[in-house]
């Protein structure tokens, strides 16, 4: 059920612990976790859990009567930089190719030139084996980052961050996938207007229909579906009570041993 997630209501600013799990949930990630396990256990035990999504965002409205604010990861992302770049801190990189890891570095270097960033390409694949965490943990926590950006899209990003938390020597921990792509510019995000009326997913599925189309036109109708049956369950259903006969009804009882 999505009432079981607890979803961040508050600005980013509030999050204070210095080493935090942060993660995003909207309506494709919401599916996975109703098939997949761990990354249900991920977004559960995250730290902070962000609505990126404007579905999430009605969802809770309808179900719980809460507001919610929509926070996007790229939204996360650039707080977390204009963070760093007040205090002087380190920023790791860890998913997309060594080409777009560039590119971001490069970009940063210029807008946030008191920000020190390091990034690793990981290897391509579903699962990583030993060796693979080892070096990538290496990596990381040679450089004992303040923030951790991961960027393998979901699940994998979330239940790696989440099975490997307690080895990683950073601070925020953020998992924010498509970022990298935008931020790069590899890959366009959605004009601000379109943002602001909730339809930046639309414009995702226009222009990448081939990759997009299962996640949002069957995967919306899923979630809709789900939470529509989370309201039905959880909407309090009429019941009669049966009051215990009083004094008078048991005399009367006695007295007409026919009622």
């Amino acid at each position: 059920m999505l009432q079981k997630f607890s979803i961040h209501n508050q600005p980013l600013s509030v999050i204070t612990a210095y080493k935090s799990l942060i993660t995003t949930i909207n309506a494709h990630c919401y599916n996975i976790t109703q098939i997949d396990s761990l990354y249900n256990q991920a977004l559960l035990n995250s730290d902070v859990l962000i609505p990126d999504g404007i579905s999430v965002v009605w969802a809770i409205r309808f179900l719980k009567g809460e507001k919610l604010k929509k926070i996007a990861g790229a939204d996360l992302f650039f707080y977390e930089l204009e963070r760093l770049q007040k205090t002087g801190g380190k920023c790791f990189f860890l998913g997309s190719t060594n080409k777009t890891l560039r590119q971001i570095k490069e970009k940063i270097n210029r807008e946030y030139p008191n920000i020190k960033v390091e990034v690793y390409s990981p290897p391509y694949k579903a699962e990583f084996n030993k060796e693979d965490n080892r070096l990538i943990l290496e990596h990381i926590n040679s450089f004992e980052p303040d923030v951790l950006m991961v960027g393998m899209t979901a699940p994998k990003q979330e239940k790696w961050a989440y099975q490997h938390y307690n080895q990683l020597q950073v601070g925020h921990i953020c998992c924010i996938g498509a970022v990298f792509d935008f931020y790069a510019g590899t890959i366009k995000r959605a004009p601000k207007w379109i943002i602001n009326l909730g339809m930046e997913w639309f414009y995702r599925l226009i222009k990448e229909p081939r990759r997009m189309w299962h996640r949002y036109l069957i995967g919306n109708y899923k979630f809709i579906w789900a939470v529509l049956k989370e309201k039905i369950i959880a909407k309090p259903r009429p019941y009669i009570v049966i009051a215990s006969p009083t004094k008078e009804d048991e005399a009367i009882h006695s007295n007409h041993p026919s009622l």
